[in-house]
C-alpha cells in the first residue's frame, strides 16, 4: 500500500515552493489564494525571504503547509493515497490531502495554530532538546524525576527522542542523560516547548476554531500522532488534533502502524528530506521516496 507522510516545523528552506509556483498554474493560483487568506504575502518570504525570515513560528508552519498541500495538488491523478500521516503540523496538511477539510478551513486552521503556539511560547520562556542514543523509557523515567515541566515530546526514530519543557527543567534533563549515556542531549533553536503541557493556552485557543470547522469523511485512513493508529472518524480526528499540541508526536509509533496495517511505499510531500531519513531509521524494509511535481 501506498502512504504519504507529510513534513512538519523544521523543514523549510529559503527558495521553497518557487519552483512549483513557476511551473503549475494550479500551484500559483492556490498561492496567491493563500496570500489573500493570509492577509500577507507569505509567497515574498518563501521565495525571496532569508533563513531568519522563515524562522517566524507564524510564517513556518503556513509555508511548509503550503509547499506540501500545493505539491500534492500538482500531482493530480497520480495522487491516490491509500494511508496518510504528517508529523506535528504535518497532520494538517495530511488531513487537507485526504480530504478531511478543504485547502481554504486547512490554512486557517495552520495560521491559527502558528499564532496560538507564537503567544504561548512568549507568555513562558521554554524551550526543547534532542536527546541521542538511548532507550524511550530511560528518557521517559529521567524526565518524570525532575521538578518543573519537562516530558517527552516527539518520538521521532528508535534512539531519537525529543524533549519540551521548562528551560531549568531541561538543562536538569539533558545533565542526567548524558550521565545515562546518551550519545547527546542538545537544546534546539526553537521558541518554546511543543508539545508539551506549557501549550495548553494555544490547545485552547485553537480547539474552539477546530471546533467550528467542518471536517469531512476521509478518502482513506489518517494515523494520527497522538494514538499512532488508524483514525476514519471526523469527530475522533478534531479531538486527536486538539489533544496533539500538549501530547507527544509518536512518529515512530505511527510508521510501525502504518507498516503493519500493509503500508509497503512510503512518500514524503513537502520541503525537505526529514522524514525520509527518519523512515530508513524506523525500518528500512519499505521504501522512502520524495514527491516531484
Amino acid at each position: 500500500m501506498k502512504a504519504y507522510i507529510f513534513p512538519g516545523q523544521g523543514a523549510q528552506f529559503v527558495g521553497m515552493g518557487l519552483d512549483l509556483y513557476q511551473s503549475s498554474p494550479l500551484a500559483q493560483e492556490l498561492f496567491e489564494k493563500a496570500n489573500s487568506i493570509l492577509g500577507f504575502s507569505i509567497t515574498d518570504i518563501m521565495f525571496e525571504g532569508t533563513a531568519e525570515d522563515l524562522k517566524q513560528t507564524k510564517v513556518t508552519q503556513p509555508a511548509i503547509f503550503l509547499h506540501s498541500v500545493i505539491l500534492a495538488k500538482t500531482l493530480g491523478d497520480d495522487f491516490k493515497p491509500e494511508m496518510v500521516a504528517g508529523h506535528s503540523l504535518g497532520e494538517l496538511s495530511a488531513l487537507v490531502a485526504n480530504g478531511v477539510l478543504t485547502f481554504e478551513d486547512g490554512l486557517k486552521l495552520v495560521s491559527k495554530r502558528a499564532l496560538a503556539m507564537q503567544k504561548a511560547c512568549e507568555a513562558q520562556e521554554s524551550t526543547m532538546a534532542a536527546v541521542l542514543g538511548l532507550d524511550d523509557n530511560v528518557v521517559e523515567e529521567v524526565c518524570a524525576s525532575i521538578d518543573g515541566v519537562v516530558v517527552a515530546a516527539n518520538y521521532n526514530c528508535p534512539g531519537q527522542l525529543v524533549i519540551s519543557g521548562e528551560i531549568s527543567a531541561i538543562d536538569k534533563a539533558c545533565e542526567l542523560l548524558t550521565e545515562k549515556g546518551a550519545r547527546r542531549a542538545l537544546k534546539l533553536p526553537v521558541g518554546g516547548a511543543f508539545h508539551s503541557p506549557l501549550m495548553a493556552p494555544a490547545r485552547e485557543e485553537l480547539a474552539e476554531a477546530i471546533k467550528n470547522t467542518v471536517f469531512s469523511e476521509p478518502i482513506c485512513p489518517v494515523y494520527q500522532n497522538v494514538v499512532a493508529k488508524a483514525v476514519t472518524n471526523p469527530d475522533e480526528i478534531k479531538g486527536n488534533l486538539i489533544a496533539q499540541l500538549t501530547a507527544p508526536v509518536r512518529w515512530t509509533q505511527c510508521v510501525q502502524a502504518m507498516i503493519a496495517d500493509g503500508g509497503t511505499e512510503f512518500v514524503e510531500v513537502g520541503p525537505g528530506k526529514v522524514l525520509q531519513g527518519l523512515m530508513r531509521k524506523i525500518d528500512r524494509s519499505v521504501s522512502a521516496s520524495g514527491a516531484v511535481a
